[in-house]
């Protein structure tokens, strides 16, 4: 017999009970399910461009807006900016070769540097001719012979200068001194590497020693001749490739340059623009898949201001590197008949002042 007062209590609680497993039956789910992902990302994240974007891909994607406002007489002649559809994408790529040498030195650099050779020199332990060289052998006698040369200097490119002498603190270069500048440097350096001695301890004359060869020149043939088109040329700045569109008066200088279709994203399409306009021998690499600049122009419009006669262009600049090979028009697809391979300078008087301005603040000082 059960408990006087179970039933009442059953009947007070609040409590639902399962008929069929005598449990207690679930709450219903108050919380909202969440969004999908994708719709949480904002409008700029998500990828709707193309070459051929039209007004009605972006108005999908976006919330509608109000229908204008019937114009009045004063509004109807005003230009209205063109919907999504009167501007085409591009991807364009700022292939580069970087510096293959230094640039020369100041004056006041090379006098610097000079000093501080000197001042080393002021500071460091006497050389040890014995440590580094066995008495009486080839080698010794060489050195020997040298040293007399240098008057006594063991250093062999800071001028007749005696950092143990009373003038030593006098390690400064004078004005008009030709000791500092780079080619002295480097014939003393020449001068010092031949050799004095022969094998069996003979000193050598001076008409039968063997020169030693002079390092390559920084300038090369093709700087001489002025070839625009080799890439060994302007060792010390940035080269940029270039290509011409057209031929005649309306011919156009660019950076390799082509449509961006729905299918492919911005790094994507200048890797495939410069294969069919440069050709596939080159070994490069992009560097990043984020543009470094781009380059806006503006539709044409009607008389009446809302329909598009020419559509604008809005081009993104990728930056890439070559490391070997060269250019190739031959077959390419986009009407190219020359291109060059310029510095920052050059580029400026080549490409449209527009254009250039849009690209130059990512260019290299040098």
């Amino acid at each position: 017999m059960s408990a006087p007062g179970r039933g009442s209590a059953l009947l007070r609680s609040s409590q639902r009970v399962c008929t069929q497993c005598a449990r207690p039956a679930p709450r219903p789910r108050t919380t909202p399910a969440r969004p999908h992902s994708s719709l949480l990302l904002p409008l700029s994240a998500r990828r709707f461009y193309s070459a051929e974007a039209t007004a009605a891909t972006a108005t999908t994607l976006s919330t509608p807006p109000p229908p204008p406002a019937t114009p009045t007489t004063s509004e109807s002649n005003t230009n209205t900016a063109p919907d999504a559809a009167g501007y085409r994408i591009k991807s364009s790529l700022i292939l580069t070769r970087p510096p293959l040498l230094t640039r020369d030195q100041t004056p006041f650099e090379s006098a610097f540097y000079l000093y501080q050779k000197r001042f080393n020199e002021r500071l460091t332990a006497p050389f040890r001719r014995g440590f580094y060289f066995k008495p009486d052998t080839a080698a010794d006698l060489d050195f020997r012979i040298k040293l007399r040369e240098r008057h006594g200097v063991p250093a062999k490119d800071i001028g007749r200068y005696n950092p143990r002498g009373r003038l030593a603190w006098n390690d400064e270069v004078l004005v008009g001194s030709t000791t500092s500048s780079p080619s002295e440097v480097v014939d003393k350096l020449l001068a010092d590497a031949e050799l004095r001695v022969s094998e069996d301890g003979e000193p050598i004359a001076a008409e039968e020693r063997v020169p030693v060869e002079r390092p390559m020149p920084r300038r090369t043939e093709a700087d001489e001749k002025g070839d625009v088109r080799r890439l060994d040329r302007a060792l010390d700045r940035t080269l940029y490739l270039v290509v011409r569109r057209g031929e005649g008066e309306g011919a156009v200088w660019e950076f390799p340059t082509g449509l961006v279709p729905t299918e492919e994203t911005l790094h994507e399409t200048a890797r495939r623009v410069l294969t069919e306009a440069a050709g596939p021998n080159m070994n490069t690499w992009i560097v990043g898949r984020v543009p470094v600049a781009h380059h806006v122009v503006k539709p044409v419009l009607a008389e009446d201001g809302a329909s598009v006669v020419q559509r604008g262009e809005k081009v993104f600049f990728l930056k890439g590197r070559i490391m070997a090979g060269q250019a190739d028009l031959s077959g390419n697809k986009y009407g190219l008949t020359d291109f060059k391979w310029l510095t920052r300078e050059e580029l400026q008087e080549v490409l449209p002042e527009k254009y250039y301005h849009s690209v130059r603040g990512m260019m290299e000082l040098r």
